[in-house]
């Protein structure tokens, strides 16, 4: 057990007498029964239910996933977080109870209005129209705003006579989704508003439970922090990453701003502008909102099979995946006909899952691609401020809250340095490697091929733990390399660390790059002379430009990172080079805090350079080290890789944090590549991109 364990250990040990030996039992003894997934992948193995301590059911849950029953979110408490001003504030459970209790006494309920805007969607809407009807919320309304070619969904509100449906119909003069987000707002009688998005489904407790969150914790906006994600068509279910999804959004009205006038992504600044101006409290409840994608949405494909991604739980088509859409249909208004799907076995491989994978377990999805965006593109997420253009100016496709600059349609490449060669400041390579030995050639022919001048650059290598023969195949290089570089320094340090599990594992990431880390800068310090620039370059990088160096320096910061990849042109593979979202301090870190380090799945408050193409530069809050450019300065004034959690972060991205405390920022090129091919199991030690990819990987398939 990866939370209670450790503590039920420390109160056995705190609780025992003085003298009383503590035995501790091997994990078979609790009889760990297999997942579907695990026993696919190792087989059938014999137990022995006589002496066994208790039965362990491991797939995701303390019992097997087969029938999901109904369920109210009445009677239990929901987990919540407060911010203020986007600055973190309270965490805890939420009991409903006592705000239903006041309600039902007689104390006033705030009308709350709920806004669908809707456009030639009448099955959608009309599904979205029984879910408002359907809500336990005593005073509510639902303002429709309709710029369809016909009046069927207006003939539909008309037929159910209920005075809460107030109807607008609008020309279709192409108005944009902002627009009308805000014709909606205007036409709002309630001092309260939430988002009514007509074809996506809401449980009947929905706007109860915001409200009465809303209104316990005196907070001017409610999120959800996580919502079911579904897409019928390619039968997958799911519950989301945390974040705050603005669809999920009720807020006070007069705390709401203006819509911008964009087609889409229209309600990002909006949620963005109430997470700074006020107090927002967000709930983990999410059974109240269902994100159905169905192929005619605002957002692509892309985008969608991004949030199953990160998404905490994936169920593909099956008994499990049927059960719950069974559970849901005794609560919202699915069509039959999905149901009848969901029951028929596939007559395929399910889409973008596994081959090896057992399809009733749930489990997270492989990462699907997403297309590089130029800046001409339309936003997804706006709010990007740009060098160079006028001020406030956002720009559109990436990440939010992203300050980047020199963007051009396409990829950009960062100027090389305008120096003339023989003026080229000195630059320092280092490299610490263990069990490297089939990596060697590779990197010492890559080292050759730089077309930097070779008596501007030295070389640091630092071995350790290796069992392969990597010391001995440095000891033989060194000759020709001393002869070919300005300087060249060979260490040999053990740490006597030998994992014994998978390097991915998330209980041994603090212990693995703190070793890292005290290789860095054992290498540092025994390295650096009088060199101008340190390259850290791992040795299983296995291309780059030959013009790196140039690239790095022509960006004219202290501390700048390339854009790593598993492949030219593909998804980012080092993830300790990220961006935090905007609402990143509002969203809770405490539950992805592990051994004293942050280790969230991938994608939660963070953006990475794959979401970033078509900048030239980006300042990032963390780097990663598989090539990572420092002026020597910072580290001479003592910028050191941390080897204990500095800030919640270890290693490089602890090394960012400490660079940020020291004044200093850091940057990255997404448009500069350098490839690191996924390669699981031992090897080097400078390998730093699979903690986070590798762990997301490895956890869909040990599920």
């Amino acid at each position: 057990m990866d939370a209670t364990g450790t503590f039920m250990l420390t109160r056995a040990v705190d609780q025992a007498p003085g003298d009383c030996r503590i035995t501790v039992l091997a994990a078979r003894t609790l009889y760990p029964l297999l997942s579907p997934v695990a026993a696919e992948l190792f087989g059938d193995r014999p137990v022995d239910r006589d002496h066994a301590y208790a039965v362990h059911h491991w797939a995701d849950s303390w019992g097997r996933d087969v029938s999901v029953s109904a369920q109210s979110v009445a009677g239990r408490q929901i987990p919540f977080w407060t911010s203020q001003d986007l600055r973190p504030r309270a965490k805890g459970g939420l009991d409903l109870d006592p705000q239903r209790e006041r309600w039902a006494s007689g104390a006033p309920a705030p009308t709350v209005s709920c806004l669908m805007v809707t456009k030639d969607r009448l099955p959608w809407a009309m599904r979205a129209l029984r879910c408002f009807l359907a809500q336990t919320y005593p005073s509510v309304e639902l303002v429709v705003v309709d710029d369809s070619a016909d009046g069927a969904l207006e003939d539909h509100v008309r037929a159910l006579a209920d005075p809460r449906i107030r109807f607008r119909r609008l020309l279709p003069e192409g108005r944009t989704l902002g627009e009308l987000r805000n014709i909606a707002v205007d036409l709002a009688t309630g001092p309260y508003v939430c988002q009514w998005d007509d074809d996506d489904l809401y449980d009947p407790e929905r706007v109860e439970v915001q409200m009465a969150a809303l209104l316990g914790l005196d907070a001017t906006a409610c999120f959800l922090a996580r919502e079911r994600l579904w897409w019928p068509k390619r039968r997958l279910l799911a519950v989301s990453g945390a974040r705050v999804w603005e669809g999920s959004m009720v807020c006070a009205k007069e705390a709401l701003p203006r819509y911008p006038a964009q087609r889409r992504g229209e309600d990002t600044p909006v949620a963005e502008a109430v997470l700074r101006a006020g107090r927002v409290v967000s709930v983990d409840a999410p059974e109240l909102y269902t994100y159905v994608y169905h192929g005619n949405n605002t957002f692509d494909e892309p985008h969608f099979a991004g949030l199953f991604d990160a998404a905490t739980h994936v169920w593909v088509s099956g008994p499990a995946y049927a059960g719950h859409l069974r559970a849901m249909a005794a609560r919202l208004p699915l069509d039959p006909a999905d149901l009848v799907r969901a029951e028929r076995p596939p007559t395929g491989p399910a889409p973008d899952t596994a081959p090896h994978a057992a399809v009733d377990a749930p489990r997270l999805l492989p990462h699907a691609r997403r297309p590089a965006t130029g800046v001409a593109e339309s936003a997804s997420a706006p709010g990007v401020a740009v060098s160079g253009s006028a001020p406030g100016v956002a720009v559109s496709g990436s990440a939010p809250g992203v300050a980047v600059s020199g963007s051009a349609s396409g990829v950009a490449e960062s100027a090389p340095a305008p120096a003339p060669a023989a003026e080229r400041p000195s630059v320092l390579v280092l490299t610490p490697v263990k069990d490297a030995v089939t990596f060697l050639p590779r990197y010492l022919e890559n080292l050759r091929a730089l077309d930097y001048p070779r008596d501007a650059v030295s070389v640091g290598l630092l071995e350790g733990d290796s069992h392969d023969g990597t010391w001995e195949a440095l000891r033989d290089a060194l000759p020709a390399l001393e002869a070919e570089f300005r300087r060249v320094t060979l260490v040999r340090r053990h740490f006597g660390f030998q994992l014994t599990g998978p390097r991915w594992e998330p209980a041994a990431q603090r212990q693995r790059r703190s070793v890292l880390a005290r290789a860095r800068n054992q290498l540092l310090s025994r390295a650096l002379g009088e060199e101008e620039w340190v390259l850290w370059l791992d040795v299983d990088v296995t291309d780059y430009p030959p013009d790196l160096i140039q690239r790095l320096l022509g960006a004219r910061e202290e501390i700048v990172v390339p854009h790593c990849v598993a492949e030219p042109g593909g998804p980012t593979f080092d993830l300790n080079t990220f961006v935090l979202h905007p609402n990143a301090a509002a969203l809770d870190w405490s539950r992805w805090l592990r051994d004293g380090i942050l280790q969230p799945p991938r994608g939660f408050g963070r953006s990475y350079l794959e979401d970033l193409r078509g900048h030239e530069r980006v300042r990032v809050d963390a780097v990663g080290g598989t090539a990572l450019l420092v002026h020597a300065n910072l580290h001479r004034d003592g910028l050191v890789f941390p080897t204990v959690p500095y800030r919640e972060l270890i290693e490089t991205e602890g090394l960012a944090a400490l660079a940020q405390d020291m004044g200093v920022e850091c940057w990255a090129l997404p448009g500069v590549e350098v490839v690191h091919p996924r390669h699981w199991g031992g090897g080097p030690l400078s390998r730093t991109g699979e903690a986070g990819l590798g762990a997301e990987a490895q956890r869909s398939v040990d599920r």
